[in-house]
């Protein structure tokens, strides 16, 4: 028995007439009348008693009506669950996250992606830049989000946003008094950088503007990520050069302040990086989500 037969019997059981029922599959009543005595014959059970005015199921085939209409409905679910798959809209999602872009760009990424496929389940992993690089090499994420990323030839970087550098500064620090600062004066201070793997990385970022300016900083500290950066300077350990997606990020006796002699190219990137190869429909339907992001954010004016 085929589910072609299963709809046969469904449409004879509902309409109680063959030539109703064949009207309305659109066939003629002499193959329907033989695909019906074929299923009772399959099961070895009458389904109908053959009266004047047409079919009427017997108590068994009540039941088969009953069972058939659970497997066209199971079918129906099925036939949508796989078009919403598909179109990316249903599924499983594994996303890797490292760093300040989990203050402000990604939590607002993901939830507009799961406002738009609240059927997606999205699963976030916390992987530095080479673990996130080995993982969608081993397909054991789809996506990541990292910052100053080489160039890779089995792996695609999108810039999401290009964020401004601040000052992050302890409210005890003479600088703190200023509205803004000059670069230069970063010179006079111990400076905190951050991450300390995953290299090229925005230590390597920081140290090549300072030289642009004449001077190497007086690194104080290296940490694994910003947010510990920033917590060392509330604790007193010296000044740091943060993205703006850091001012997120309230910590007790920290201000942010502004350069204001920056030059354009002084910005650190948030990238999204992902398979070149994947072109699988649910990373189709979040990167339509990161780059309608990218477009309307107000860093990337």
């Amino acid at each position: 028995m085929d589910f072609r037969q299963i709809r046969y019997f469904v449409a004879v059981a509902e309409e109680e007439n063959i030539g109703r029922a064949a009207k309305r599959l659109n066939i003629s009543q002499p193959p329907l009348t033989r695909q019906i005595k074929q299923i009772e014959d399959e099961l070895g059970i009458e389904l109908f008693v053959r009266t004047p005015r047409g079919m009427e199921l017997t108590p068994v085939g009540r039941l088969f009506l009953d069972e058939a209409k659970n497997i066209q409905l199971l079918f129906e679910q099925a036939t949508e669950r796989t078009l919403q798959a598909a179109q990316g809209k249903l599924g499983r999602l594994d996303v890797a996250i490292f760093g300040s872009g989990i203050l402000d760009a990604i939590p607002k990424i993901l939830l507009s992606f799961k406002e738009t496929f609240p059927d997606v389940k999205v699963v976030l992993h916390q992987l530095g830049k080479s673990e996130q690089i080995e993982a969608l090499r081993q397909r054991r994420i789809n996506v990541g989000f990292n910052r100053l990323l080489a160039p890779l030839p089995d792996i695609t970087s999108e810039t999401v946003i290009n964020e401004k550098l601040l000052l992050a500064v302890n409210e005890k620090n003479p600088l703190s008094r200023q509205a803004d600062i000059a670069f230069a004066e970063i010179a006079d201070h111990p400076l905190i950088l951050f991450p300390s793997t995953g290299r090229p990385n925005f230590i390597d970022k920081v140290i090549a503007i300072c030289n642009e300016r004449g001077f190497y900083p007086r690194i104080s500290q290296e940490v694994g990520d910003a947010v510990s950066g920033v917590a060392l300077v509330a604790g007193g350990f010296g000044i740091c050069l943060v993205p703006t997606s850091l001012t997120a990020l309230t910590l007790p006796g920290v201000r942010f302040l502004p350069i204001r002699d920056a030059e354009p190219h002084w910005t650190v990137d948030l990238s999204c990086i992902y398979r070149a190869d994947d072109h699988s429909p649910i990373l189709t339907a979040f990167l339509k989500t990161v780059r309608a992001f990218r477009e309307a954010s107000p860093a990337n004016a």
